[in-house]
């Protein structure tokens, strides 16, 4: 009777287990790609700078812009950092010279966790202009 119900029991398990199906989907490979800290920094700043780039020469949407380089990364005790970056703007005339202008942002990662101090860091995720100049005429 035992051997009855734990062949009854291994078909059940077979008959269910059978039924089961799993939907997938495929994922395409991932490209990889070598970025550096200069490439994640400058996606994280790249809108908050157009905005600006694009308030002080005109409203221009199609007004471009090349990051040149960071030249400097400054950590704050309130868990922020300020970080400026060289920035030339081309000029709108065929032959027209090329401006350099330098930028100050300062970036506030999100605070949520619980091992940072609360006192001195308090903010959500946040960027800000502090300073903008420009270095050629």
């Amino acid at each position: 009777m035992v051997k009855h119900y734990l062949v009854s029991l291994g078909i059940i398990l077979i008959v269910l287990t059978s039924m089961q199906v799993a939907k997938s989907e495929t994922i395409p490979k991932a490209e990889e790609m070598y970025v550096t800290t200069e490439d994640i920094i400058s996606d994280i700043i790249f809108p908050t700078i157009d905005k600006r780039v694009i308030k002080e020469y005109g409203g221009e949407n199609r007004l471009t812009w090349q990051w040149k380089r960071i030249v400097g990364i400054t950590y704050n005790e309130n868990h922020s950092y300020d970080v400026t970056v060289r920035i030339e703007i081309p000029s709108k005339k065929p032959n027209g010279n090329v401006k350099e202008d330098l930028v100050k942002v300062r970036i506030y990662p999100s605070c949520d966790s619980e091992k940072l101090n609360k006192q001195k860091c308090n903010h959500g995720f946040e960027i800000e202009i502090l300073d903008y100049k420009h270095l050629s005429q």
